[in-house]
C-alpha cells in the first residue's frame, strides 16, 4: 500500500511521468475525502460551520484586496489554510459565494474547500493548506533554476485539468493567472480563489455573466471581448489560460513588460499580442496564440488543451533540447 507522495514517486521512478501524476492526484483526491469527512463527522445536518474556537492562526501566507490568508491549525492537529474577510472590504454575501461555489466543485486540481466560520467577523474560510503558496511567487523566487520545461509543461496541464472540470460543470472562473494557482508538494498545482466565479447555463441561446460596472479587473489577463463589452464566457477564461502559459514559460514575468495598463486596453483588442517569450518552444507558443484567438469561439478548449499538453508532457524531453524546437 502506498501510503504518501514520497513513496509513490520512489516506486514510480520508472513509469511515464504522466502516469505517475496521475496517481499522485487520485492519492490527494483521496487525502481530500479523508479531510471531508473528518470535518463532515464535526458538522449538525449537514452544514458545514465549524467553532472558530477550533482554529488557531499560525501566520499569513498573503493579502489580497479583499482579505488575508493564514496557515493555520484546526483542533491542534490537522494543518489548513484560512481566508478571512476584512472588515467593511466587501459584502458578506460576496465573500460567502466563494465558499458555496467551492463547496460544490469536487476535483484533484481545485482547492478543496473544508469549512467556514460565519458567525461573527472576521469570517473564515478554511480550505486545505497548499505549503508552496501561489505559483507566481513559486516561480518568481529562484528564477526557474529548480524548474525543467518538463516541469512547466506538467504545472500547465495541471491548470488545464482543474479548469477542464470547470468547463464542464459550466463555470466560469474569470481570475485565473498564476498568482491563483497554489502550489503543493512535489509541484502539485490546484486553481484557487473562486470569488469572481459565476455559474452560467449552456443552452440553445447562447448565455453570458456580465461585470458589474466598475467591478475592478485584472486588464493584462483580461480577454479582449471582457475589456470591450463586460461580459465573461468559458472562452475568457482560455484566453487567461495562455497569459498563465506565458507566466509560466518567464518563470512569472508581468504579461505585456513593456506596456501599461492603458496600453493594454487600447491595444490588445485591436490585434497587439505579445512575441514569443525567449527559450520558449514554438508549440508552447503556438498554444498561447491559440488561447490569445481575436475570434472566441475560436479558441480551444480546455480539454484539448489538457491532451495536448499531456501528449507533450509524454514526449522525450530530449526532443526539446533542438534548437530548432525555439524561437
Amino acid at each position: 500500500m502506498v501510503s504518501n507522495f514520497r513513496e509513490l514517486l520512489a516506486r514510480g521512478a520508472n513509469l511515464p511521468k504522466v502516469f505517475v501524476l496521475s496517481l499522485l492526484s487520485a492519492l490527494q483526491l483521496h487525502n481530500n475525502e479523508i479531510m471531508d469527512s473528518i470535518f463532515d463527522s464535526r458538522l449538525n445536518n449537514g452544514r458545514w460551520e465549524i467553532d472558530r474556537s477550533t482554529i488557531k492562526l499560525l501566520r499569513k501566507l498573503g493579502a489580497g484586496q479583499f482579505g488575508e490568508v493564514f496557515e493555520g491549525l484546526w483542533n491542534g492537529t490537522t494543518s489548513v489554510a484560512v481566508k478571512t474577510l476584512k472588515n467593511g472590504s466587501m459584502d458578506a454575501e460576496d465573500f460567502l459565494r466563494e465558499a458555496q461555489i467551492m463547496k460544490r466543485l469536487r476535483h484533484a486540481k481545485l482547492i478543496q474547500l473544508y469549512a467556514v466560520c460565519t458567525m461573527e467577523e472576521p469570517i473564515y474560510i478554511i480550505t486545505e493548506l497548499m505549503k508552496n503558496g501561489s505559483l507566481l511567487e513559486y516561480l518568481q523566487k529562484d528564477k526557474g533554476s529548480t524548474l525543467s520545461f518538463s516541469d512547466q509543461i506538467e504545472m500547465a496541464a495541471q491548470v488545464a485539468s482543474g479548469m477542464s472540470f470547470l468547463e464542464l460543470q459550466n463555470y466560469i472562473h474569470r481570475d485565473l493567472a498564476a498568482r491563483n494557482v497554489l502550489v503543493g508538494e512535489n509541484n502539485i498545482c490546484k486553481v484557487a480563489d473562486f470569488g469572481l466565479a459565476r455559474v452560467f447555463m449552456v443552452s440553445r441561446t447562447k448565455q453570458r455573466t456580465s461585470l458589474n460596472y466598475g467591478t475592478k479587473f485584472p486588464v493584462r489577463w483580461t480577454a479582449p471581448e471582457v475589456i470591450r463589452y463586460n461580459k465573461f464566457t468559458i472562452k475568457s477564461d482560455v484566453w487567461s489560460f495562455g497569459i498563465l502559459l506565458y507566466e509560466i514559460m518567464t518563470f512569472g514575468q508581468m504579461p505585456y513588460p513593456t506596456m501599461t495598463n492603458y496600453q493594454v486596453i487600447q491595444q490588445v483588442p485591436e490585434g497587439h499580442r505579445m512575441s514569443c517569450p525567449l527559450k520558449c518552444p514554438k508549440f508552447m507558443y503556438h498554444m498561447m496564440t491559440e488561447c490569445w484567438n481575436g475570434k472566441e469561439q475560436e479558441r480551444p478548449t480546455f480539454e484539448t488543451l489538457l491532451w495536448r499538453l499531456e501528449d507533450y508532457f509524454e514526449q522525450d524531453v530530449s526532443s526539446y533540447d533542438d534548437a530548432n524546437n525555439f524561437h
